[in-house]
């Protein structure tokens, strides 16, 4: 089957959190024998800091941020058996939405992957005449990120025919053990950009532990954070490129995953970063989240902190060997459970019997 894909982007992970999701899901699938195009719009200077070259498991299509471009890409969803509008594109998104399905075929399964779920309910929430709420009944099949049943029954409440969380995984070819790097030496690292709706968690959860651990030594990597008042014993490195995440991961004794505001809240949402440290080896410390345990074992598998004395307590009492023991049991639990062709598995069965009933629907 033929995918055409409309998402942020492919090749670059810039200011783009889910490159790592749509590379590991999407290079599955191609495995499982789909051939697929992604079409990525040139904005934000994504193109001018890839991270990746376009693989050979998928056709990568730039196009430029004008309206006649979007809808010459648009216009190709008709040449496609599987269109996928993901949430975020980052260039008139409801324009494209409107184009893409306007474009494909009838018998096409139509698909929205929302890979910021509770933002974007919180949109169609505060706005009943929203875009995308009025397309929900023309689109076949609603895939998001994560989110569990209070977004699968959200979606359905407001108009879809059916929603299916599609969490993210580990890509054992791009996040796997390394040799350790003394760039990043640590006692606990946090990678992340500096986004609104975390900063006041990353405060509490990473600075103010800082503050009161002035023996132990923190390592921040990430955009934005460069104005930010932060203690001495906090090593603030900037952006980390993705060929050097895994080296991150692997060297503090721990690292830390901050939630975002909305995903803490609506929880059964683990950021890429869960899987991207576990595949990695490293012992992860995470705020806590609803459904956690459904990915990683609390105490065996990852550490959970409920504040940032909870993050102190723990660093204090831990252990290099105790911290090499959770990560070994973390990379072996990813890799049984919760790599892309496992998540790639469940995506192949869903589009076979959604795309049969369509084609039973266009006869």
């Amino acid at each position: 089957m033929k995918i055409a894909f409309y998402g942020s982007s492919l090749v670059s992970a810039y200011w783009n959190g889910a490159a790592t999701y749509y590379r590991g899901l999407l290079r599955a699938l191609a495995d499982k024998g789909y051939d697929i195009t992604f079409y990525e719009p040139d904005v934000y200077d994504r193109q001018k800091n890839r991270d990746i070259d376009p693989p050979d498991w998928c056709k990568v299509v730039v196009f430029e941020g004008t309206i006649e471009a979007l809808k010459d890409v648009a216009a190709r969803a008709g040449e496609a058996d599987v269109v996928i509008k993901a949430s975020g594109v980052g260039f008139e998104d409801d324009l494209l939405l409107d184009e893409v399905l306007r474009a494909a075929k009838p018998q096409a399964l139509k698909i929205f992957w929302d890979v910021d779920a509770p933002a974007t309910l919180g949109e169609l929430r505060a706005a009943p005449d929203h875009p995308l709420r009025r397309a929900l009944p023309k689109i076949n099949l609603v895939l998001t990120y994560g989110g569990g049943d209070p977004v699968v029954d959200a979606y359905r409440a407001m108009g879809a025919r059916d929603c299916i969380p599609i969490y993210n995984a580990l890509d054992p070819q791009t996040h796997h053990p390394v040799v350790r790097d003394v760039r990043f030496n640590a006692d606990l690292g946090f990678l992340g950009n500096r986004l609104p709706d975390r900063e006041a968690r990353v405060e509490h959860f990473f600075l103010e532990p800082a503050a009161k651990l002035l023996n132990a030594s923190f390592i921040l990597g990430g955009s934005g954070w460069h104005d930010k008042p932060m203690s001495a014993n906090v090593n603030y490195i900037g952006h980390v490129p993705t060929r050097d995440h895994n080296a991150f991961n692997v060297t503090p004794r721990a690292v830390l995953n901050v939630s975002r505001d909305s995903m803490a809240e609506n929880g059964f949402s683990p950021a890429t970063r869960v899987f991207e440290a576990a595949g990695a080896g490293a012992c992860l410390i995470t705020d806590f989240w609803e459904g956690i345990e459904l990915f990683l074992k609390p105490d065996e598998e990852v550490l959970v902190a409920r504040d940032g004395k909870d993050v102190s307590d723990i660093l204090a009492g831990l252990s290099a060997d105790q911290a090499q023991l959770i990560g070994k049991r973390a990379l072996n639990r990813v890799l049984a459970d919760h790599t892309y062709a496992s998540r790639a598995m469940t995506v192949d069965a869903i589009f076979r019997a959604h795309a049969a009933r369509q084609m039973e629907a266009a006869e």
